[in-house]
C-alpha cells in the first residue's frame, strides 16, 4: 500500500468505522437468523416488521463506513453529530422494532411506551441524513 493511501486511512474517523462493520456484520447475522429460525416463531407481519428493522440498520452501517473516510474534508464536529444521530437512531430505531417482535412473538407485549422509540429513532435517522446533507453542501 501507498504512503498516501496508509496515511488516509490512518486519518479515519475510527469510531464510524468500527460501528459501520459492527452494524454491518449484526445486519447479516440478524438478516440470516430472521430468515431461517425466525420464520418458525414469527407471523409473516413480524418477520416483515424484523427485516425491516435489519434493513434499515444496514443502510446506516454503509452510511457510517462511507462517513468514516471523511476526516480529510470535513470537520470532526460535523463528523460526531451525523455519527451520533445514525448510531442513536440504528438503537433506537431498529432495536426497539427487534424488541417489540421478539415480545409481540411471545405474547407477552402489545406497542406501549416501547413502541414510541422507534418513531424517536426513525428521527434520529432523518437528523443524521439531515447534518450529512448539510455538511456536504457546505464543503463543496
Amino acid at each position: 500500500m501507498n504512503l498516501s493511501l496508509t496515511l488516509y486511512f490512518l486519518s479515519m474517523y475510527k469510531p464510524a468505522f468500527l460501528a459501520g462493520t459492527i452494524m454491518a456484520m449484526l445486519s447479516v447475522v440478524l438478516g440470516a437468523f430472521g430468515a431461517h429460525a425466525l420464520k418458525q416463531i414469527f407471523s409473516p407481519e413480524l418477520l416483515q416488521s424484523f427485516e425491516t428493522g435489519v434493513r434499515y440498520q444496514f443502510y446506516h452501517a454503509f452510511a457510517l463506513l462511507f462517513i468514516s473516510l471523511l476526516p480529510a474534508y470535513v470537520s470532526l464536529t460535523h463528523l460526531q453529530t451525523i455519527y451520533r444521530c445514525f448510531v442513536l437512531g440504528v438503537i433506537l430505531f431498529s432495536g426497539s422494532i427487534y424488541t417489540l417482535c421478539l415480545l409481540k412473538s411471545t405474547a407477552n407485549i402489545g406497542l406501549g411506551g416501547l413502541g414510541l422509540l422507534t418513531p424517536i429513532g426513525g428521527l434520529f435517522m432523518i437528523l443524521g441524513w439531515f447534518f450529512l446533507g448539510k455538511t456536504g453542501l457546505r464543503y463543496s
